[in-house]
């Protein structure tokens, strides 16, 4: 069950990649101060949305999971 949902999702990403990076298709410029890039809309899109998405699960996981499991280990009980 669980692998035919991973695959339904991961065939939607790239349906999803394919069509945002075929819709925007026009090179942007993005300057870094230190280098000047020319990159397609649709990878930039992309590229900003994963960034955001780990940087998310990164923040979620150092002031949600870590705190908790510091309190777990305080209180004595055993880590599944």
């Amino acid at each position: 069950m669980y692998r035919l949902v991973f695959i339904i999702i991961a065939v939607l990403a790239v349906a999803m990649g394919l069509l945002i990076g075929t819709l925007n298709s026009d090179t942007v410029s993005v300057d870094l101060l230190w280098v000047q890039l020319q990159w397609p809309l649709g990878l930039l899109i992309i590229t900003v949305a994963a960034a955001g998405l780990v940087a998310g699960l990164l923040l979620a996981w150092t002031f949600g999971i870590l705190p908790l499991r510091a309190r777990l280990r305080k209180s004595g009980t055993t880590e599944p």
